[in-house]
């Protein structure tokens, strides 16, 4: 007589319960995310907001639906003329920039392969000027746009500029250089290329990362720079966004026009959050390179 077995069905394992660790770090990825992007948010509903939401106490951190408005973005463009101060910082970060990288990549070349009598103290010269404020600069580089008849020029601006950023591109290219083999450019050499010519179709095109993140760094820092365009360009039509931006009147004396401010700040931080986004790659590339090893 045979007996019939049920088939044993298994029981779904139970899911295993986050321990305290992981609890822990998602609760400090929260907080940190809320803090890095709380005043971001706030500076975005501020400039979409009415002038009567934003001035509201208590303070309404999320209006209605019907106290939203583009008029703050409208007004920047069409009465404050914004888009020109926006030319005016786009021209003179990537004018500055391009400089910096054609002067910096070839001097950081020759200090990376070829053998310059006082390496070391050119070396050691670079990085003291990086690590020197470049504030400390404002007065002498005052009298010498004075004295060479640069005020309201971009010149002005774009050699200080170039000036500063200079060495510190030169010092991690340098680094990026000396970590590419010295194999390529043997069989470069036994081809015919020059060390120009080398430079141009086998070095630089590996250095992309390097370039790109030397470049973000540089474009940043002039985008962003105000005492030296509040001081030496004092032409209302030349002005850069952080000057423009510092400048926005109310339509009262005492009024202060906390919508237009933040659409300016957002407008002036737009293209910076694009240029990184585009260039994204390209900089992990560059910050991680040479941290594992193959």
């Amino acid at each position: 007589m045979t007996t019939t077995q049920k088939p044993v069905v298994a029981s779904n394992p139970t899911k295993a319960r986050p321990t305290w660790v992981q609890v822990t770090l998602w609760v400090a990825i929260a907080f940190i995310l809320i803090f890095s992007l709380g005043p971001v948010l706030w500076e975005l509903l501020t400039s979409i907001k009415t002038n009567e939401a934003i001035t509201t106490d208590p303070v309404v951190y999320i209006p209605a639906l019907d106290q939203y408005t583009f008029q703050h973005y409208i007004d920047l463009f069409a009465r404050n003329h914004f888009h020109r101060y926006l030319f005016n910082s786009a021209f003179v970060a990537i004018i500055s920039t391009v400089l910096c990288l054609c002067i910096g990549a070839p001097a950081a070349y020759a200090l990376a392969r070829l053998r310059i009598p006082g390496e070391q103290i050119i070396l050691a010269m670079v990085l003291v000027v990086t690590l020197f404020p470049y504030i400390l600069l404002f007065l002498g580089l005052l009298e010498l746009v004075r004295a060479a008849g640069l005020a309201n020029n971009y010149l002005a601006l774009i050699i200080p500029y170039t000036a500063i950023n200079l060495p510190l591109t030169i010092l991690v290219m340098r680094s990026f250089f000396q970590q590419l083999p010295r194999d390529l450019e043997d069989s470069a050499k036994v081809d015919g290329y020059n060390t120009l010519q080398m430079l141009q179709k086998i070095v630089l095109p590996m250095t992309l990362p390097a370039l790109a993140t030397t470049g973000i760094l540089a474009f940043i820092f002039a985008w962003n720079e105000y005492i030296f365009a509040l001081t030496f360009i004092t032409r209302e039509s030349m002005q850069t966004v952080p000057v423009a931006a510092a400048q926005l009147a109310g339509t009262t004396l005492f009024d202060i026009p906390y919508g237009p401010l933040a659409a300016a700040t957002i407008m002036g931080t737009l293209p910076l959050i694009l240029f990184v986004l585009f260039f994204q790659r390209q900089i992990v590339q560059g910050l991680t390179s040479g941290s594992v090893k193959g």
